[in-house]
């Protein structure tokens, strides 16, 4: 778990963690934080895209609900580390973070 101020910004799993949430909840989305043509090229199943150079300190449109659980994700695991510190700052209380594309084991569609 990642805290500045004693606030909680957003988790750390590992991809079988995430693998497994995919698998068996219901409610969540997954986020890929790269950019529009490397999503174009390949992501996660059901996932949205919002580059993370688009997070900034504005509300964003495409994520109005601050309590669902969001699974963040990115191609090595750097950028989606700062996006999921900027969703906590914007107040979004449910982030999870888990890597990278690069050394996601599982399924990806193109």
């Amino acid at each position: 778990m990642i805290k500045i101020n004693n606030e909680l910004l957003y988790k750390r799993v590992s991809q079988q963690e995430a693998k497994d949430i995919i698998d068996n909840e219901k409610d969540y989305i997954i986020l890929d934080v790269r950019t529009k043509e490397e999503f174009k090229n390949g992501h996660i199943p059901n996932a949205i895209n919002i580059p993370n150079e688009e997070i900034g300190d504005l509300e964003i449109d495409a994520l109005p609900d601050k309590d669902k659980k969001i699974l963040v994700y990115c191609r090595s695991g750097h950028k989606s580390l700062q996006a999921a510190a900027k969703l906590g700052m914007l107040g979004y209380n449910n982030i999870i973070e888990f890597g990278g594309i690069l050394s996601w084991p599982y399924e990806i569609e193109k």
